[in-house]
């Protein structure tokens, strides 16, 4: 069930690659197993299933790192194409403007309408299957997949969303409320840093984010808050000063009673 690089030896190994000694020496390595065998190195990531058999994950050079965990971008697209609505999809990780890295899923999917109409319940289902770092937070609809001439996907002509593209300066939190909002966000959205005037939405946010959210500031904050203001506060400076305005309403209302009480 662990994953692994794939190697293999045998009669019918070759010497090397011709007039490449660097990597000769990086793709043939000595055999773990044997005084003078060798094994060459494919690339291609495996592992072994409960029926003895070999399964193949992805390659090597597709492996990516989200918030600290190695991420195979192949086993991220086996998942969602085993779902009845999607026809095909490519998964890569681009930064943005801040310099992390978000996972976006490209996809051509057989249900009409935007990919927002579809985008939720993708997210829930992907949630039930991978671990919580390998799940894409932007999601693009495309009609069909580029290709290469050779017939291979052209993941360089895939298009980069606005989200990753603009260039938003990004502002650090300073008051204790910002930084809590801002770990919960960066929790829930898997995105490594994000800034007090970041759009909740734009970062790719959804109702089912809200709901996590929502839920994390309850806990967190000891707060209960409206889902609804998530979406009337889509910002943590704006969201933080909400919070903090109700809090201190609150503190002068209780204060006002034990005055009362104490006139009384």
């Amino acid at each position: 069930g662990v994953v692994g690089e794939l190697c293999i030896d045998g009669s019918g190994l070759a010497r090397g690659y011709l007039n490449k000694e660097a990597i000769t020496a990086e793709k043939f390595i000595d055999h773990p197993f044997k005084s003078e065998g060798r094994l060459y190195k494919t690339g291609d990531l495996a592992r072994w299933l409960p029926d003895g058999t070999i399964g193949f994950v992805g390659r090597k050079d597709n492996q990516v790192k989200i918030r600290g965990y190695r991420v195979e971008l192949e086993e991220i697209e086996s998942v969602l194409n085993d779902l009845y609505n999607i026809e095909q999809s490519v998964v890569l990780a681009k930064e943005d403007a801040s310099g992390s890295k978000q996972l976006i899923a490209y996809i051509v999917s057989k249900e009409f309408g935007d990919i927002n109409s579809i985008k939720e319940g993708l997210m829930l289902v992907l949630e039930e299957k991978l671990p919580a770092y390998m799940v894409p937070n932007l999601y693009v609809k495309l009609d069909t997949i580029p290709l290469t001439t050779n017939g291979k996907i052209d993941r360089k002509a895939l298009p980069v969303p606005d989200v990753l593209s603009r260039q938003k300066e990004y502002i650090a939190p300073s008051t204790e409320t910002e930084k809590q909002l801002a770990e919960i966000w960066q929790e829930v959205l898997g995105i490594e840093k994000i800034g007090i005037k970041d759009d909740f939405f734009e970062l790719g946010g959804n109702s089912l984010n809200a709901i996590k959210i929502n839920s994390r500031i309850k806990k967190k904050l000891d707060l209960d808050m409206e889902i609804k203001n998530l979406f009337l506060f889509d910002t943590i400076v704006d969201l933080a000063f909400q919070i903090d305005f109700s809090k201190n309403q609150k503190e002068i209302k209780t204060d006002n009673q034990e005055l009362k009480m104490i006139e009384l």
